[in-house]
């Protein structure tokens, strides 16, 4: 039987916002990891074992350096998540049960988790409200502070529409009310300068694989080395070495390239988005325009669902309707919801993100294709429409 020939093109890869490519300089570092750190870094009694710890504290001052924080306060986790459910702890050891502050449009991993302390019994949660721009309505904040916080929860930037948030800002204000905060910069790390955010922040969290480094890996950057961060991490199992090491080189290549490679994807972005809205007059850009992601593009084609456009481009494109760990809902998900998006725009939602492996040639043909289904589907439309 005759062998199936390769695609002539690979699929386009628009889905930065779920997961970024490994670039090839971590995978370089992580075979070598692999090759010459075989022990374990808890190990000390050996040399092999104290040099495994040592390539950990490397890695601990690249990400320290990313973020502007300090190395012994970097901590390392099986994932973002895992590292807001560890600051969450954190939290709880330090002040009791919480009163919490946060937006609806969170991470799930964030809204999961604080759901889960209220049906415990540690924590309230008060849903701060949210504009048509997925942006934070600042009054809401305050009136929360107002009344009394133990905690405010921030993303510095929404993993589906790309909007940027006043963390800075945020967190002076909790600072001033003696309110902690966590801050999670997932989306934000590489793409958005931390400095002037992470000394000002009680908590912060990223994640490999959104900085071109592996999966199953993230950071908790938690100031202080008492009691209970020892206990929280007490259980946190052998280090992974060679992902540790990845990601510190993402760390290190993401602060070295940020400027640039932020310039290469708000050109990409905009690209992409001038040829849809050159072709399709009805396209809706959601989210904040003024303060988003350079490399975040959240569209809507009224008439065009989403779960249509997929079937039709999936095989050609990589992108998605919303955050990964909700793929597959049938329902708009909660941050389109809290922004108030009507059940049309909503329904044909489409999030696209462009990374730093991606080029003009990628986004031309992506647009080619985009356009090609979206048309395709309005005019199936129409003539379902006159039968």
């Amino acid at each position: 039987m005759a062998e199936r020939a390769a695609p002539l093109h690979p699929p386009v890869y628009l889905d930065h916002h779920a997961s970024t490519p490994v670039d090839p300089r971590v995978i370089e570092a992580m075979c070598e990891a692999m090759r010459t750190l075989p022990a374990n870094p808890n190990s000390v009694e050996h040399a092999l074992g104290r040099q495994a710890a040592a390539a950990i504290d490397v890695a601990r001052i690249e990400v320290a350096s990313l973020v502007g924080g300090e190395a012994q306060d970097i901590h390392f986790t099986a994932s973002a998540s895992d590292a807001i459910r560890k600051a969450l702890e954190l939290a709880i050891a330090q002040r009791g049960e919480l009163r919490v502050a946060a937006m609806p449009v969170e991470h799930p991993a964030m809204i999961h988790a604080l759901r889960a302390l209220e049906r415990q019994g540690l924590a309230t949660v008060h849903w701060l409200q949210v504009d048509a721009c997925a942006q934070l309505c600042r009054a809401s904040l305050d009136a929360a502070l107002a009344e009394g916080l133990d905690l405010v929860c921030m993303m510095a930037a929404n993993n589906e529409v790309g909007t940027v948030y006043p963390v800075e800002e945020v967190l002076n204000a909790c600072l001033e009310n003696g309110v902690l905060t966590l801050v999670d910069a997932t989306q934000a790390a590489g793409r958005i300068d931390l400095h002037p955010v992470t000394p000002l922040a009680d908590y912060l969290v990223l994640s490999g694989h959104k900085i071109y480094g592996p999966k199953g890996i993230g950071v908790l950057n938690a100031p202080g080395s008492g009691a209970a961060v020892a206990e929280v991490f007490a259980q946190a199992g052998t280090p992974n070495v060679p992902a540790i090491i990845g990601l510190g080189v993402a760390c290190r290549i993401a602060g070295e390239e940020r400027v640039a490679e932020c310039a290469h994807a708000q050109k990409l972005r905009d690209r992409l988005e001038a040829g849809l809205r050159a072709s399709l007059d009805q396209l809706v850009v959601n989210g904040d325009l003024q303060r988003r992601l350079p490399h975040s593009l959240h569209v809507s084609i009224p008439g065009v669902t989403n779960d249509a456009m997929l079937a039709r481009v999936s095989h050609q494109l990589a992108l998605s309707t919303g955050a990964a760990c909700a793929s597959g809902a049938q329902e708009p998900s909660h941050v389109l919801r809290s922004m108030g998006l009507g059940d049309e725009l909503a329904d044909s939602a489409l999030r696209l993100s462009v990374g730093r492996f991606n080029t003009e040639q990628d986004v031309d043909r992506a647009v080619q294709i985009l356009v090609g289904a979206a048309r395709a589907i309005l005019s199936a439309r129409q003539e379902h429409h006159l039968c």
